[in-house]
């Protein structure tokens, strides 16, 4: 016969036996997530890559069919930098921040609400959900302003103002569409584009986007997955939870630098912002989502407002 069931292999029973141990625990963490928002901002190495990408849609679409609400936000830098060279379209930069021009700012929109977001729908759908890609347009979920970037001029040691052109940031956040699809078997994917009051399009960075969404939604858990392990200490030790102070505080004193000081500034703006704890993750880490929400151990660093009891 080759129904499964009947074979007798002592090594096989074992691995049945592990799955279904593994399973039978994940259920506390499944009940406490239950109709639950979880926006996971989707970027890094693993976007290239298919294998991985379909490996994270099966792991999104499993959060789905476990009765938790997930929404993605993805990011596109690398993408969009080589469409850019495709096309010939030469940036400028200005203290090393790239200035969005009109022609740039086409391209964005095409290669983060084109091309990428049907991409990553596609791969949601191959695994068995059901995904619909949307942008910052779509319903006015991310209706957005210049961001104003300041930066210091040691010259003459004053303030200026550096204008990056079509870069936005998320002034209001109209979350109806995202109930309306998450209230059905949809999981939303959603491209960081925004739009301006007057319809000129925003470049706005997919964190950002991420951490204003998840805050309008009021959601449980923003993990954001990133190329690192998370925040560590000056030992180079992972932090596994953090309090807003305690976060505020390592950025003082320099433990917290570089690129990391935005990414945790979002962490903190979307705490302040509603969200019960956001998650920074190891995205190059398999099942990082699955791990951090169903196991005790977690994958990264926890934000919260205070500690945990």
């Amino acid at each position: 016969m080759s129904d499964h069931h009947h074979t007798h292999n002592p090594a096989e029973d074992a691995k049945d036996m592990e799955r279904a141990r593994v399973l039978s625990e994940a259920l506390p963490f499944m009940q406490q997530y239950d109709k639950k928002t979880i926006v996971v901002k989707y970027g890094g190495h693993a976007m290239g890559d298919e294998a991985l990408g379909l490996e994270f849609a099966r792991d999104i679409v499993l959060l789905k069919q476990s009765g938790v609400d997930p929404i993605v936000v993805h990011g596109g830098g690398p993408q969009i930098g080589a469409m850019l060279t495709r096309l010939g379209i030469k940036s400028e930069f200005s203290g090393g921040l790239r200035i969005t021009d009109k022609a740039t700012v086409e391209v964005v929109e095409m290669v983060l609400a084109g091309s990428i977001n049907k991409n990553l729908v596609s791969l949601l759908n191959r695994a068995g959900g059901q995904a619909v890609g949307l942008c910052g347009k779509d319903g006015n979920l991310i209706v957005a302003k210049k961001v104003e970037q300041k930066i210091h001029d040691p010259e003459s040691n004053i303030e200026k103002i550096l204008d990056l052109g079509f870069v936005g940031e998320p002034a209001k956040i109209n979350p109806q569409i995202l109930q309306t699809i998450i209230a059905s078997d949809i999981i939303p994917v959603i491209a960081p584009v925004g739009v301006a009051p007057n319809g000129d399009t925003y470049n706005i960075n997919a964190d950002t986007a991420a951490g204003a969404i998840a805050g309008a939604m009021g959601a449980t858990r923003l993990l954001l997955l990133t190329d690192v392990r998370g925040v560590l200490d000056k030992q180079g030790n992972l932090i596994e939870e953090l309090t807003v102070d305690e976060a505020k505080a390592l950025i003082k004193d320099g433990t917290i630098s570089g690129g990391m000081i935005p990414k945790i500034e979002t962490c903190i703006d979307a705490v302040e912002g509603g969200v019960e704890a956001v998650v920074i993750i190891d995205g190059r880490v398999r099942h990082s989502v699955l791990l951090e929400l169903f196991t005790e151990h977690g994958a990264g660093t926890l934000i919260q407002k205070k500690a945990s009891a």
